[in-house]
Parts: structure tokens; C-alpha cells; sequence
């Protein structure tokens, strides 16, 4: 993995009370979300908390064209994460000691993940892959996330980074495999694609090297996207309505999230991304308008 030089941090310098709260709408009262929106974004994405709440994400500015950066909110402060030369820069997973991945687009419109540690950038490339996503890191710093190979059809891959070590993840018979989440036991969650006529995607958990699916009922798409110790797993849907809901599977039960007020269609609905070992749970929703913003919410909230 090339060595990258010192990050681009902008602090941006507001309370998380501000942050908060004074984009706090009606509708998202009523159900305990508190919306995450970074001031002067077009759309703000949450993806990631570690336990003591510190939350990762991206969002875009009002360029034209307008481009994506990461975030870090910590302890009341938000700051920018760009990678140094790179057009965007998304930043997707978090771990206790602060260590973030992401992906970013370099200038020749190629897609590479990356570390963010102790101040210093790193870049993750699986060897012969056309493009690299990090998606997920655990406190033992092992990383998950997806790559495409280089030869047709050009076939995407999960992928375990641990040690220095790339180990690829595909679900048997999967015309497709993507890892989206891991945990401090190395449990994985993430989705891969069928085979089948209709191509569905199903999530899985992939623990001890063995997989297993993960299905919303009559839900013909579901991706699983984060997990905690606790093996509670978060992700999101859609239903045989085309209604796109955000899950938490707890115990082997499933309960909708929905943020109050968000569209039920569209592009993206309710995404759940994020859960920590305390049951904090972050995600991204689409407005009524089809504005996107960044949340926060509780699984002692949304349970009945």
C-alpha cells in the first residue's frame, strides 16, 4: 500500500448542539432522529460511529460541479476529510482508535481506497483491481470492502485486508459480493447479487468462514451494512412495494427505520449504515423534496 502524504483537515468549528439541533425538523422530533446536515451542503451522508459516538460520513458542497468530501464530527467539532490531489473523497467507516477509511477519486477518474491514521493518509489497492472501496474497519484495524477485477466481465469482489494481507470475499455462486461492515470478532455483513433471472440482492454475514443470507421479508433487495459486537446489524431494503426502508436485525428480528417525514420512494428512502456497541445507529434519508441528510437515532428508539 503507497505511502500518502499529511491529510487536509478543515475544522469547521461548531457545536454539536448547532449542528444538531438547529436542523432539527418537527417531523423528526416526533421519532427521535436527529438529522446530520453539514452547513451549506447540498447532501450529507452518515456512515460510520465508534462507541463514543465520533460519526464519519461525506457530503457534497454547492460547486459546479460540486465536490464530495469527508467528515469527521467529534466532541462538537466537524472536520473536512479530503485526500491530498484527489476530486473527491468519501470517508465510509470508523473504528475506536479513530483510524477511518474511504475511497477517493484520483484525476485519472480512478477510484482507490484508503486509511486515515494517526494523521497520515494510506492507499488500499487490491492487486490487478480496477477500482478499490474501503467500506468497513474494526479496532484490530482488518478492513473490508470491494474491489472490481480486470478482466471481463469485470466481476466486483468483497474483500479482508488484515495484516497487510488481502484476502477476496465471494459468496458462492454470487454474480457479485460486496463487504460492507466489520466487527470487533471479525464477523462481516455486507450484499452480494444472484444469479437468478431477477438478479436480487440479498445481504449477508459472513462469521468463521461461513456465510449466511440475510433477507428483510418480502423484500426482493436487501444490503446489510453494519454491525456491532452484539451482532445487532443494520442496512436497508426495498419491498415488493418499492418502498425503501432502513433495518435493524436484533436477535434474529427485524425492525423498519424510518425516519419521520423522509419519501418512502425515490432514490434512496432510509439508509441505515452505522451501529455501535451501545445500539447508536447512523444512516442517510431522502426528504419529501428529495434532499438527502445525514442521521442519528437509538435502537432503544425505533424498537416497538
Amino acid at each position: 500500500m503507497p505511502f500518502m502524504t499529511m491529510p487536509h483537515f478543515t475544522t469547521l468549528g461548531f457545536s454539536l448542539l448547532l449542528a444538531f439541533c438547529l436542523v432539527r425538523t418537527t417531523l423528526a422530533q416526533e421519532r427521535d432522529f436527529t438529522p446530520i446536515d453539514v452547513p451549506g451542503a447540498s447532501a450529507t451522508l452518515a456512515n460510520g460511529i465508534t462507541p463514543k459516538g465520533d460519526i464519519v460520513g461525506s457530503y457534497s458542497d454547492e460547486g459546479s460541479p460540486p465536490t464530495v468530501h469527508g467528515f469527521l464530527l467529534s466532541q462538537g467539532k466537524l472536520a473536512s476529510i479530503d485526500v491530498p490531489d484527489a476530486i473527491s473523497t468519501f470517508a465510509t467507516g470508523i473504528n475506536p482508535k479513530g483510524d477511518i477509511v474511504g475511497h477517493y477519486l484520483d484525476f485519472n477518474k480512478r477510484f482507490h481506497g484508503f486509511l486515515l491514521s494517526k494523521g497520515e493518509f494510506t492507499s488500499i489497492d487490491v492487486p490487478g483491481s480496477t477500482y478499490t472501496f474501503a467500506n468497513g474497519i474494526n479496532p484490530r484495524s482488518d478492513i473490508v470492502g470491494q474491489y472490481q477485477d480486470a478482466s471481463p466481465p469485470f466481476k466486483t469482489h468483497g474483500f479482508l485486508l488484515r495484516k497487510g494481507e488481502f484476502t477476496t470475499l465471494d459468496y458462492l455462486g454470487a454474480t457479485s459480493t460486496l463487504a460492507n461492515g466489520i466487527n470487533a470478532k471479525g464477523e462481516i455483513v455486507g450484499q452480494y447479487q444472484d444469479s437468478g433471472p431477477a438478479s436480487n440482492t440479498h445481504g449477508f454475514l459472513l462469521n468463521k468462514g461461513l456465510f449466511s443470507t440475510i433477507d428483510v421479508p418480502e423484500a426482493p433487495l436487501t444490503a446489510a451494512r453494519g454491525i456491532n459486537p452484539r451482532g445487532e446489524i443494520v442496512g436497508n431494503a426495498t419491498d415488493t412495494n418499492g418502498n425503501l426502508p432502513g433495518f435493524l436485525q436484533s436477535k434474529g428480528n427485524f425492525t423498519a427505520i424510518r425516519v419521520s417525514g423522509s419519501a418512502l420512494q425515490g432514490d434512496v428512502g432510509t439508509v441505515a449504515t452505522g451501529i455501535n456497541p451501545r445500539g447508536d445507529i447512523v444512516g442517510y434519508y431522502e426528504d419529501s423534496a428529495g434532499n438527502v441528510h445525514g442521521f442519528l437515532t437509538s435502537k432503544k428508539l425505533i424498537e416497538p
